[in-house]
């Protein structure tokens, strides 16, 4: 799977100059919590809900009102916006984004191609990704069978014994020592017997009626 069948195509983008003011009311008003910065079609920056939280006055502050509404409408985004920004491309792999992710500590990516901004993916567009690719919502039973590391052809034994009953995997994962299929039925008894008569030890059963 790649970034382009995840991303939220043609995101918001504010530019340079733009004030907190406005940058924190589009956050607000859109529920996004990362902007691309963009100059002349380019990509420049990005900024955070978190770093304009970061410098807004806090509740404790003495200022008044009309003081706090003055700074945020005359500070500019270029003057916090992080500059060295982290991209992707729509053909980047998903689980390449979700390293990137990880490795700097950031919740979102911006998508460019061709030095444009054409959209964003963030970790939530991933966690449903998973919940997607694990099938975690669909009605069935999962299965996870524990791999021995010195038996070959593990994964054709049990597709051939699910098979075997006229049923598909649906949806497979391997983690580790556990293969982990996902079949479109709750009926897994005679299964589970004939996987252990062939000599496979099943770790667990999940049924999602």
């Amino acid at each position: 799977m790649y970034v382009r069948n995840r991303m939220t195509a043609n995101p918001y983008v504010v530019a340079p100059d733009a004030t907190v003011a406005e940058t924190l009311e589009l956050m607000r008003s859109k529920k996004i919590r990362r902007v691309p910065v963009v100059k002349s079609g380019k990509l420049v920056g990005i900024i955070t809900e978190r770093q304009l939280l970061e410098v807004s006055p806090s509740p404790a502050t003495s200022l008044s009102i009309f003081e706090i509404n003055y700074l945020l409408s005359k500070t500019k985004i270029e003057s916090l916006m992080s500059k060295d920004v982290v991209s992707v491309t729509p053909g980047t792999l998903l689980e390449e984004a979700a390293l990137k992710m990880r490795e700097y500590d950031i919740g979102g990516l911006p998508v460019v191609d061709q030095e444009k901004v054409v959209g964003i993916i963030t970790e939530t567009d991933i966690f449903d990704s998973f919940i997607e690719i694990m099938g975690l919502k669909d009605q069935g039973s999962r299965i996870a069978v524990e791999l021995e590391d010195d038996k070959p052809g593990v994964l054709a034994q049990v597709a051939g014994t699910i098979a075997s009953f006229d049923l598909n995997i649906t949806h497979l994962a391997v983690f580790r020592n556990e293969l982990i299929v996902r079949i479109n039925t709750i009926n897994v008894h005679d299964i589970i017997e004939e996987l252990k008569k062939n000599g496979f030890r099943v770790i667990s059963i999940i049924k999602n009626e």
